[in-house]
């Protein structure tokens, strides 16, 4: 891993050893020519893979026509994706607000569930990442991002310990506004919350007259053998956020929330001057034709498990996730694993667990791609 050569740009970031030029598909290319095959996906962004031409032509044909106006004036496009959510979000998630990142949908949800019941406390689970703004590093787990919120004078979520049904029924009370979790954790190693523990969630929120909310930033938007990973669980949220994969690249972020929910809002209780803008929603509203029309939900639930058998049938102590989201547990520093597959042109990523390698690849990475994968890394393993 390599820092920006460049002083201007603050050195946060610890970057892959690459400058990209173009993508396609699964491909990515270097400045020096050489195909790189991701099994990154930009962090889980690239969810129709790069460059799709569909989507390509909707970002192009948009920006001739009109590249912005704020949400003073509606747009055709706002209404169409809003509508094309709620019709593949479960139960009555039936309400949206667009604004800009995973991040602000978070704030937007959480600031809503407070709202609704009068009420501040939040329930979050170790391992969950929900952002860096002010309301969602409060829920994200760790110490540097406690210590955030406690130099800005904000109380920290009440954590919970994953999967753990006895844990959470203790920490939902009637002081509890709401209990947010990611159905799969991503930064935490790709963790599949179990199927009884969220049912637990949605019967203890029910009896406490608390909201239930599902941050699908990583997980959602086809990656988890649904649309949501709701409806892959069968369980319903009453607040769901979506950003990363939702617009194949051009940032965005959704909240759906239920009609009941949604009624309490009034005018100019929320807002964004970006969010649902029209080249945002001509991006979205293509990555979701695209989605359905190639059958990404389908691939990325094939291609996902033939990723983690081949990955155990190479010997790896266990593979955790779901869909698209996949983890790879090794038994030994990921890290290591990474940078030997850099040689092999392959991208991956990493977790907060150091033995964890992380794979989001785009929706259509295909059985070759992943053969390529899977070979690569036999060679590193052995």
């Amino acid at each position: 891993m390599t820092h920006s050569s460049t002083p201007a740009l603050l050195s946060v970031y610890a970057a892959m050893p690459l400058q990209v030029v173009s993508g396609t598909g699964s491909w990515l290319v270097d400045q020096h020519g050489a195909r790189w095959l991701d099994a990154y996906g930009g962090h889980a962004v690239v969810s129709t893979g790069h460059c799709h031409p569909h989507v390509v032509r909707a970002i192009r044909d948009q920006a001739k026509e009109l590249i912005f106006y704020s949400t003073a004036i509606p747009h055709h496009g706002r209404e169409t994706v809003a509508a094309m959510l709620a019709e593949r979000c479960p139960g009555d998630l039936s309400r949206v607000f667009f604004c800009n990142s995973g991040a602000e949908a978070n704030e937007n949800a959480l600031g809503l569930a407070r709202r609704c019941t009068g009420r501040q406390q939040i329930v979050t689970l170790r391992g969950g990442w929900h952002g860096r703004t002010l309301a969602a590093v409060t829920c994200t787990d760790g110490e540097s991002y406690e210590a955030t919120a406690a130099r800005a004078g904000a109380p920290v979520s009440r954590k919970v310990a994953f999967n753990d049904i006895a844990a959470l029924e203790d920490a939902v009370d009637g002081s509890v506004a709401a209990v947010l979790i990611e159905p799969v954790q991503g930064l935490a190693g790709a963790r599949a919350c179990h199927p009884g523990f969220l049912q637990a969630a949605r019967a203890a929120c029910d009896r406490h007259g608390a909201l239930l909310i599902f941050d699908e930033i990583q997980c959602g938007a086809g990656r988890c053998e649904g649309f949501t990973a709701a409806e892959a669980y069968a369980v319903t949220p009453d607040i769901l956020t979506l950003a990363k994969g939702l617009a194949s690249g051009i940032p965005i972020g959704a909240m759906v929330a239920t009609h009941t929910i949604a009624d309490v809002l009034k005018l100019g209780d929320l807002g964004s001057t970006f969010g649902g803008g029209p080249v945002a929603m001509a991006a979205a509203q293509a990555t979701l034709e695209v989605i359905e029309d190639e059958q990404l939900v389908a691939n990325a639930t094939t291609i996902g498990r033939y990723l983690r058998e081949g990955a155990l049938a190479l010997g790896v102590e266990g593979v955790d996730g779901k869909g698209l989201l996949v983890g790879i547990r090794l038994g030994r520093p990921a890290r290591e694993i990474q940078h030997a597959l850099f040689v092999h042109k392959v991208l991956t990523g990493t977790s907060a667990d150091p033995t964890v390698l992380r794979m989001m690849p785009p929706l259509t990475f295909s059985q070759d791609d992943a053969d390529q994968v899977l070979t690569a890394l036999q060679k590193v393993l052995t």
